[in-house]
């Protein structure tokens, strides 16, 4: 019983690193690769709240670390973010983070109320800070 205990442990302890990491940086890679934009959009947003995850457990660790099932259950929301059966971080995104970006009108308007959603093909400006951190067409530096 020793030796499964011991086995069970390390797979637990490798658990956290597989799912919130490996798997994501393998299919991150894997959606840069193919054609299609639904692959990009639900990893950009696991990458989104993986980092709002990381930010705030960092912000909360004095109560979390009473918490004795915080990675457990950190482990379960983490899986069903990256699950392609569930596409649980395009889901958060789409519903909660998009939903607060437009209400308080930023990325999702423009200074005229135009909508530069990437889901719109027309011309619409940017907003200041987009403008000042994104390099103009054709200043793009290749990687």
């Amino acid at each position: 019983m020793g030796r499964l205990w011991t086995l069970a442990t390390h797979l637990h302890s490798l658990a956290g690193p597989v799912t919130t990491l490996l798997y994501p940086l393998y299919a991150s890679v894997i959606a840069i690769e193919s054609t299609t934009k639904v692959d990009d959009e639900q990893w950009l947003a696991y990458w989104i709240l993986y980092s709002f995850l990381t930010l705030t457990e960092m912000l909360l660790q004095p109560i979390l670390q009473w918490i004795p099932i915080w990675h457990d259950v950190k482990l379960v929301f983490v899986a069903w973010l990256v699950l392609p059966q569930f596409r649980g971080a395009a889901y958060i995104y789409e519903r909660f983070v998009r939903e607060q970006i437009k209400k308080h009108g930023r990325g999702g308007e423009g200074e005229n109320g135009a909508s530069t959603s990437h889901h719109h093909h027309g011309k619409a400006p940017k907003n200041k800070f987009v403008r000042s951190i994104a390099p103009n067409k054709g200043e793009q530096e290749a990687y």
